[in-house]
C-alpha cells in the first residue's frame, strides 16, 4: 500500500509539473499574443482596453488613461518574439513542482514505516497531515497578507472536508 501511495504520488508530481509547463506556456503566449495586437491596433481606446485585460482587475483599476497610454508607448518599443518557448528555469520550476508533490508524501508516510500498528500508524500518518496543512496554512498566510492562524486553520478545514468528500465518494 505504501508502495502504491508513494506510485500515485509520483505520478501526480509528474503530472503537476507538465501542466505547470502547460500554465507558463500559455500564459507567456498570450503575453505575445497581446504585444501583436497592441502593434496591430493604433488606436487608442482599444490599446487601453488590451493593456488593461491583460492586468489584473484591481490594477487595472487603479491607472489612469494616462497610465495605460504611457504602457502602450513602452510596450510598443517592446521586441514581440514569433513564439514564446519555455526556458531553462521554467523547467527548474516544473521539476520544483515535482518535488514538492512528491516529497510531501514522506513525513505522512514516516509512521507506517516505523510503527508496527496499522492503525496507530494511520493516526500518526493524519496527525502529521493535519499538522503540514496547518503550518501551510499559516505560512501562506504572510504571502498573500491574511491571519495566520485563521488561514492555518482554515486549510485544516479544507483538508478535513476533502479528505471526508474523498472517504465518501470510495476513495
Amino acid at each position: 500500500m505504501l508502495i502504491g501511495a508513494l506510485g500515485c504520488n509520483l505520478a501526480w508530481g509528474v503530472i503537476d509539473a507538465i501542466f505547470y509547463l502547460i500554465t507558463t506556456l500559455g500564459l507567456r503566449g498570450h503575453g505575445v499574443l497581446v504585444l501583436r495586437r497592441l502593434r496591430q491596433n493604433p488606436d487608442p481606446a482599444t490599446a487601453r482596453a488590451l493593456i488593461a485585460a491583460a492586468l489584473p482587475p484591481r490594477l487595472a483599476s487603479a491607472l489612469e488613461p494616462e497610465d495605460l497610454d504611457l504602457l502602450q508607448r513602452r510596450l510598443a518599443s517592446v521586441e514581440v518574439p514569433p513564439r514564446a518557448p519555455l526556458q531553462r528555469q521554467d523547467f527548474q520550476a516544473a521539476l520544483a513542482v515535482f518535488l514538492l508533490v512528491f516529497l510531501s508524501t514522506f513525513p505522512v508516510a514516516i509512521p507506517f514505516l516505523v510503527m508496527r500498528d496499522a492503525m496507530s500508524a494511520l493516526r500518526v500518518s493524519n496527525a502529521i497531515a493535519i499538522g503540514l496543512l496547518f503550518v501551510g496554512g499559516y505560512r501562506l498566510a504572510g504571502f498573500i497578507g491574511t491571519r495566520p492562524w485563521r488561514t492555518g486553520l482554515a486549510m485544516v478545514a479544507i483538508g478535513v472536508v476533502l479528505v471526508g468528500l474523498t472517504i465518501a465518494l470510495g476513495g
